[in-house]
């Protein structure tokens, strides 16, 4: 694997394996499962209308990561007392780690670890988890008709643990302190939503503190061709803007300059977010097919009969 860029994200080029130890695996009707190795870990299907997926949780999912020491955090806090590059030391630390894993999602091809929450996650959707966890639930996407507990950003792949638990208790005072780790998330495109790899508790100990956790997100890295593609209609829609500012500072319009100014700003930012932007990602059929979904189904969720066809 090797690792490029300055933080703004980091950049991971895995040249194997070509099928990693957590992958998801696909079935007609639109069902899926997310296996550990052997392990199924989460059953889901999405809904007919596109509006959501039901899951159900199996309680096997394990870290891929080994456990954080506290005095590791410690140390790399005082080494970086800015946030940007706490976040890019930790993404190092992750990306490491992943890379030495034996039950992780890394597969062949790009990926990037970036700091911080995507612009489309809504913060008052955190607190939820402490209230609102299931094993068996529904992720709305668009929220028509839905409860609103089931509109959330971050999926747990375990149960979580009781904010008063010893384990907890000590990362929550590590919260206190400033030098709680981030939780590692993984865009799962498949459930619409980022899940928890690694971090269950930490992400407890900072939202039982009143606070929101650090997240360093994984997700494979789109291709430079779809880059380019999703910029062109920007670059068009830019000119155009610019093209009229500049008429306007011809005419002697004083403020034509900062109107290009805060265009160019923009559109900067607006091409960076591409380039950061998930790719789709890969999933494996299951061997099969539906029919061994529901009888894996059946066995490790027996009794779960989501309602997809509404």
């Amino acid at each position: 694997m090797k690792r490029t860029g300055h933080w703004s994200g980091l950049s991971l080029n895995v040249a194997e394996p070509a099928v990693p130890p957590l992958r998801m695996e696909t079935a007609d009707g639109r069902r899926m499962v997310l296996r550990q190795g052997a392990d199924p870990v989460l059953f889901a299907v999405q809904r007919v209308t596109h509006r959501g997926v039901h899951y159900a949780r199996t309680g096997r999912y394990t870290s891929p990561l080994p456990q954080l020491r506290a005095v590791r955090a410690r140390t790399l806090r005082e080494a970086c007392p800015d946030d940007s590059a706490w976040s890019a030391r930790w993404a190092q630390h992750f990306a490491g780690r992943l890379d030495a894993s034996v039950n992780g999602p890394l597969h062949e091809g790009d990926w990037r670890l970036v700091q911080g929450m995507p612009k489309w996650a809504v913060d008052r959707h955190w607190p939820k988890l402490l209230d609102f966890d299931p094993d068996r639930g529904h992720l709305t996407w668009f929220g028509y008709g839905d409860p609103d507990e089931d509109a959330r950003d971050v999926l747990p792949l375990r149960a979580l643990s009781d904010p008063d638990s010893a384990r907890v208790k000590a990362f929550r005072r590590q919260y206190r302190e400033g030098v709680l780790p981030p939780v590692l998330l993984w865009w799962l495109s498949g459930l619409n939503s980022l899940v928890v790899l690694d971090g269950h508790n930490r992400l407890v100990a900072a939202l039982a503190e009143g606070g929101r956790p650090s997240v360093v997100i994984l997700a494979r890295a789109p291709s430079d061709a779809w880059v380019e593609w999703a910029a062109g209609p920007r670059m068009v829609e830019y000119e155009k803007r610019t093209a009229h500012y500049e008429r306007q500072r011809a005419e002697g319009d004083a403020l034509a300059g900062v109107r290009i100014a805060g265009e160019s700003r923009r559109f900067a930012d607006d091409l960076r977010s591409l380039g950061t932007a998930p790719d789709l990602t890969r999933a494996w059929p299951l061997r099969g097919g539906a029919r061994a979904w529901l009888r894996e189904a059946a066995d490790h969720v027996p009794g779960w009969s989501p309602d997809a066809e509404r």
